[in-house]
């Protein structure tokens, strides 16, 4: 795979679990830099801000800074700009990312007299309960559109597989007749946002993730070439059962400078 100029790089599960280093994984993130490779971390994470994200992986050793990594909120707010400038927003979602909605007019949750111009789901968590999904019902039988950072199902924690809201999305989806506009992975536009961070051609560029269908599957059919890991939320049978076939599966991220031909 000499061609590769470019790799994007999802977080939780190839990079990290519960943001702990896996194993090997900084020493190839720094054999993919020291090639002179572009690198943008392409992350669903809906709990932290590019800073903070940026801040534990330095600590952890990885050669990464907040301009390396986009995220599904920042993706949101571009989204939103371009799509539904100044609309008010009801926001669902697990921790603080403020700070990457910027110019996203967020509603007051006790706020019950407004009605929003959009729900926008995050990433699920305590916060995901009856009372807030049936909040966003009605928003979204009142006629809000519905906004989802991703659609995860699941992800990967030292504790085992946890729940995500794409489990709930379904769910709000089938309740209201309405689809999702997805911002995050598996959303073609958030490949091309990245791509076009880097100033990369798809055909030069290698997407590593653990998530067959909205990391992997997803980036090919943006044009990108996929590589799956069996590391993180990777399951056998999710790779069985999925709607098509990897470009390349390897055991983790400390296989992927030799599968680029670094070192050589």
């Amino acid at each position: 795979m000499a061609y590769a100029r470019s790799v994007l790089i999802d977080i939780d599960g190839v990079l990290t679990v519960s943001w702990r280093p896996l194993p090997g994984a900084v020493e190839a993130l720094r054999a993919v830099r020291d090639a002179g490779l572009g690198v943008v971390l392409l992350t669903n994470t809906t709990s932290r801000t590019r800073a903070s994200i940026a801040g534990t992986l330095a600590a952890a050793g990885f050669p990464v800074t907040a301009g390396d990594i986009l995220t599904a909120p920042a993706a949101t707010a571009a989204h939103l700009a371009a799509r539904l400038p100044g609309a008010r927003c009801s926001l669902l979602n697990s921790g603080d990312i403020a700070e990457d909605l910027a110019g996203v007019t967020v509603l007051d949750a006790a706020d019950t007299a407004t009605v929003p111009d959009a729900v926008v789901v995050g990433g699920a968590g305590p916060e995901f309960d009856y009372a807030a999904l049936n909040r966003a019902f009605g928003h979204l039988r009142r006629g809000a559109r519905l906004v989802a950072m991703h659609r995860n199902l699941y992800w990967r924690t030292d504790r085992g597989l946890q729940l995500d809201s794409g489990a709930f999305l379904l769910g709000l989806e089938a309740a209201t007749r309405t689809e999702a506009e997805v911002t995050g992975k598996p959303a073609r536009a958030f490949f091309e946002a990245a791509l076009a961070q880097l100033g990369a051609r798809a055909e030069e560029t290698v997407m590593v993730g653990d998530d067959v269908e909205s990391d992997v599957l997803a980036a090919q059919r943006a044009g990108v070439t996929g590589v799956l890991v069996r590391t993180g939320k990777y399951l056998p049978e999710a790779l069985r059962d999925a709607g098509g076939r990897p470009d390349h599966v390897v055991g983790s991220f400390a296989d992927v400078p030799a599968l680029l031909g670094l070192g050589r």
